[in-house]
Protein backbone atom coordinates (compact mmCIF):
# COMPACT_ATOMS: atom_id res chain seq x y z
CA UNK A 1 0.00 0.00 0.00
CA UNK A 2 1.76 3.26 -1.04
CA UNK A 3 2.46 5.72 1.83
CA UNK A 4 0.90 9.01 -0.17
CA UNK A 5 -2.70 10.04 -0.97
CA UNK A 6 -4.20 12.53 -3.39
CA UNK A 7 -5.69 15.68 -2.26
CA UNK A 8 -7.38 18.39 -4.53
CA UNK A 9 -7.53 22.27 -3.90
CA UNK A 10 -9.47 24.04 -6.48
CA UNK A 11 -8.18 27.65 -6.80
CA UNK A 12 -9.83 30.44 -9.05
CA UNK A 13 -7.72 33.72 -11.32
CA UNK A 14 -7.21 34.22 -14.42
CA UNK A 15 -4.92 33.10 -17.41
CA UNK A 16 -2.96 35.70 -19.74
CA UNK A 17 -1.36 34.87 -23.23
CA UNK A 18 -1.06 36.24 -26.49
CA UNK A 19 -2.70 39.85 -25.13
CA UNK A 20 -5.90 38.14 -23.61
CA UNK A 21 -7.21 36.99 -20.57
CA UNK A 22 -9.76 34.18 -19.11
CA UNK A 23 -10.95 33.85 -15.82
CA UNK A 24 -10.02 30.48 -14.54
CA UNK A 25 -10.43 27.54 -11.82
CA UNK A 26 -7.07 25.44 -11.62
CA UNK A 27 -6.56 22.29 -9.61
CA UNK A 28 -3.55 22.21 -7.36
CA UNK A 29 -2.99 18.50 -6.11
CA UNK A 30 -1.07 17.50 -3.09
CA UNK A 31 0.40 14.54 -2.71
CA UNK A 32 1.73 13.23 0.49
CA UNK A 33 0.96 11.63 3.82
CA UNK A 34 1.00 13.33 7.31
CA UNK A 35 4.38 14.86 7.57
CA UNK A 36 5.44 15.59 3.45
CA UNK A 37 3.79 16.36 0.32
CA UNK A 38 4.97 17.81 -3.27
CA UNK A 39 2.25 20.62 -4.25
CA UNK A 40 1.64 19.99 -7.96
CA UNK A 41 1.03 23.36 -9.71
CA UNK A 42 1.19 26.00 -7.15
CA UNK A 43 -1.95 28.42 -9.20
CA UNK A 44 -3.27 31.51 -7.91
CA UNK A 45 -3.55 31.33 -3.95
CA UNK A 46 -0.21 30.71 -2.00
CA UNK A 47 -2.44 31.59 1.18
CA UNK A 48 -4.65 28.57 0.28
CA UNK A 49 -2.27 25.98 -0.62
CA UNK A 50 -0.28 27.07 2.45
CA UNK A 51 -3.52 26.21 4.53
CA UNK A 52 -4.10 23.00 3.01
CA UNK A 53 -1.01 21.58 3.47
CA UNK A 54 -0.89 22.73 6.61
CA UNK A 55 2.47 22.37 8.74
CA UNK A 56 3.76 19.67 6.53
CA UNK A 57 7.04 19.53 5.02
CA UNK A 58 7.25 20.44 1.35
CA UNK A 59 9.67 18.42 -0.80
CA UNK A 60 9.03 20.73 -4.09
CA UNK A 61 6.54 22.57 -5.94
CA UNK A 62 6.37 20.89 -9.34
CA UNK A 63 5.19 22.56 -12.09
CA UNK A 64 3.31 20.70 -14.97
CA UNK A 65 4.10 23.83 -17.20
CA UNK A 66 4.59 27.35 -17.34
CA UNK A 67 1.11 29.35 -18.28
CA UNK A 68 0.57 32.06 -15.69
CA UNK A 69 -2.31 30.70 -13.97
CA UNK A 70 -0.39 27.35 -13.09
CA UNK A 71 2.95 29.23 -11.78
CA UNK A 72 1.55 32.65 -10.38
CA UNK A 73 1.92 31.53 -6.71
CA UNK A 74 4.94 29.33 -7.25
CA UNK A 75 7.41 31.59 -6.11
CA UNK A 76 5.31 33.14 -2.74
CA UNK A 77 4.33 29.78 -1.77
CA UNK A 78 8.42 28.41 -2.19
CA UNK A 79 9.40 31.41 0.12
CA UNK A 80 6.85 30.19 2.84
CA UNK A 81 7.53 27.19 2.49
CA UNK A 82 11.23 26.84 1.84
CA UNK A 83 10.27 24.26 -1.13
CA UNK A 84 12.59 24.12 -4.48
CA UNK A 85 10.16 25.30 -7.56
CA UNK A 86 10.31 22.60 -10.22
CA UNK A 87 10.08 23.38 -13.95
CA UNK A 88 11.30 21.60 -17.31
CA UNK A 89 13.72 23.96 -19.40
CA UNK A 90 12.00 23.90 -22.30
CA UNK A 91 8.94 26.75 -20.21
CA UNK A 92 11.46 29.00 -18.99
CA UNK A 93 10.59 31.81 -21.78
CA UNK A 94 6.79 31.16 -20.70
CA UNK A 95 8.28 31.00 -17.04
CA UNK A 96 9.84 34.17 -17.68
CA UNK A 97 6.92 36.16 -18.88
CA UNK A 98 5.48 35.60 -15.11
CA UNK A 99 8.40 36.08 -12.83
CA UNK A 100 11.14 37.55 -14.77
CA UNK A 101 12.85 38.52 -12.08
CA UNK A 102 12.90 34.50 -10.45
CA UNK A 103 13.90 31.81 -11.59
CA UNK A 104 13.08 28.45 -10.59
CA UNK A 105 15.22 26.60 -8.43
CA UNK A 106 15.84 22.86 -10.15
CA UNK A 107 14.78 21.81 -13.74
CA UNK A 108 12.92 19.01 -14.41
CA UNK A 109 13.88 15.75 -17.25
CA UNK A 110 11.91 13.01 -18.78
CA UNK A 111 12.34 10.20 -16.90
CA UNK A 112 12.98 11.89 -13.53
CA UNK A 113 11.61 9.97 -10.06
CA UNK A 114 10.47 12.49 -7.38
CA UNK A 115 9.60 10.71 -4.03
CA UNK A 116 7.21 12.15 -1.24
CA UNK A 117 6.23 9.43 1.17
CA UNK A 118 7.89 6.66 -0.09
CA UNK A 119 5.73 6.69 -3.67
CA UNK A 120 7.88 7.34 -7.05
CA UNK A 121 6.48 9.76 -9.25
CA UNK A 122 8.03 9.74 -12.62
CA UNK A 123 8.35 13.01 -14.78
CA UNK A 124 7.34 12.03 -18.45
CA UNK A 125 7.52 15.13 -21.11
CA UNK A 126 4.65 15.77 -22.80
CA UNK A 127 5.64 18.95 -24.66
CA UNK A 128 2.34 20.60 -27.10
CA UNK A 129 0.26 21.97 -24.67
CA UNK A 130 3.49 23.79 -24.07
CA UNK A 131 7.49 23.18 -24.79
CA UNK A 132 8.12 22.25 -21.63
CA UNK A 133 4.84 20.23 -20.53
CA UNK A 134 5.46 17.65 -17.98
CA UNK A 135 2.98 14.57 -16.72
CA UNK A 136 3.46 12.84 -13.29
CA UNK A 137 2.79 9.35 -13.26
CA UNK A 138 2.61 7.37 -10.08
CA UNK A 139 1.48 3.89 -10.40
CA UNK A 140 1.36 3.28 -6.87
CA UNK A 141 -1.60 5.56 -6.68
CA UNK A 142 -2.84 4.58 -10.03
CA UNK A 143 -2.22 8.06 -11.24
CA UNK A 144 -1.47 10.42 -13.62
CA UNK A 145 -1.13 14.05 -13.20
CA UNK A 146 -1.68 15.54 -16.63
CA UNK A 147 -1.36 19.21 -16.10
CA UNK A 148 -3.23 20.74 -19.22
CA UNK A 149 -1.94 18.16 -21.67
CA UNK A 150 -4.81 15.81 -21.54
CA UNK A 151 -8.77 16.27 -20.13
CA UNK A 152 -11.70 15.10 -19.71
CA UNK A 153 -12.96 14.85 -23.44
CA UNK A 154 -9.40 14.84 -25.04
CA UNK A 155 -6.27 17.09 -25.72
CA UNK A 156 -4.87 20.48 -24.20
CA UNK A 157 -5.67 23.19 -26.25
CA UNK A 158 -2.77 24.39 -28.91
CA UNK A 159 -4.30 27.19 -30.29
CA UNK A 160 -2.04 30.12 -28.52
CA UNK A 161 2.11 30.80 -28.67
CA UNK A 162 3.90 27.81 -27.58
CA UNK A 163 1.92 25.33 -28.72
CA UNK A 164 1.41 23.12 -31.31
CA UNK A 165 -1.69 20.32 -31.88
CA UNK A 166 0.64 17.49 -33.78
CA UNK A 167 2.69 17.54 -30.74
CA UNK A 168 0.43 17.00 -28.31
CA UNK A 169 -1.72 14.45 -29.97
CA UNK A 170 2.04 12.63 -30.48
CA UNK A 171 2.50 13.31 -26.48
CA UNK A 172 -0.72 11.66 -25.57
CA UNK A 173 -0.48 8.54 -27.66
CA UNK A 174 3.12 7.84 -27.32
CA UNK A 175 3.77 8.47 -23.64
CA UNK A 176 0.15 8.70 -21.85
CA UNK A 177 -2.33 6.27 -23.83
CA UNK A 178 0.14 3.56 -23.29
CA UNK A 179 -0.23 3.49 -19.39
CA UNK A 180 -2.87 1.35 -17.97
CA UNK A 181 -6.02 1.85 -18.72
CA UNK A 182 -7.28 1.62 -15.24
CA UNK A 183 -5.03 4.98 -14.55
CA UNK A 184 -6.82 7.86 -13.06
CA UNK A 185 -6.17 11.39 -15.38
CA UNK A 186 -5.84 14.01 -12.71
CA UNK A 187 -6.25 17.29 -14.84
CA UNK A 188 -4.91 20.21 -14.32
CA UNK A 189 -8.85 21.97 -15.08
CA UNK A 190 -11.81 20.51 -14.13
CA UNK A 191 -12.61 16.46 -13.81
CA UNK A 192 -10.97 13.69 -13.46
CA UNK A 193 -10.99 10.91 -15.89
CA UNK A 194 -9.25 7.40 -16.74
CA UNK A 195 -6.74 6.44 -19.31
CA UNK A 196 -9.08 3.90 -21.01
CA UNK A 197 -12.00 6.44 -20.94
CA UNK A 198 -9.97 8.78 -22.91
CA UNK A 199 -7.83 6.47 -25.76
CA UNK A 200 -11.34 6.07 -27.84
CA UNK A 201 -11.23 9.13 -29.02
CA UNK A 202 -7.98 9.64 -30.02
CA UNK A 203 -9.19 8.87 -33.91
CA UNK A 204 -11.95 11.54 -33.10
CA UNK A 205 -8.81 13.75 -32.17
CA UNK A 206 -6.92 13.22 -35.09
CA UNK A 207 -9.43 13.86 -37.93
CA UNK A 208 -10.83 17.22 -35.95
CA UNK A 209 -7.13 18.16 -36.26
CA UNK A 210 -6.84 22.30 -34.75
Amino acid sequence: MAGARIERLVTSGTFSLDGGTWDVDNNVWIVGDDHEVIVIDAAHDADAIAGAVGGRRVRAIVCTHAHDDHIDAAPELAERVGAPVLLHPDDLPLWKQTHPDRAPDAELADGQILVVAGTELSVLHTPGHAPGAVCLYAPALTALFSGDTLFSGGPGATGRSYSHFPTIIESIRERLLTLPAATVVHTGHGDTTTIGAEAPGLPDWLARGH
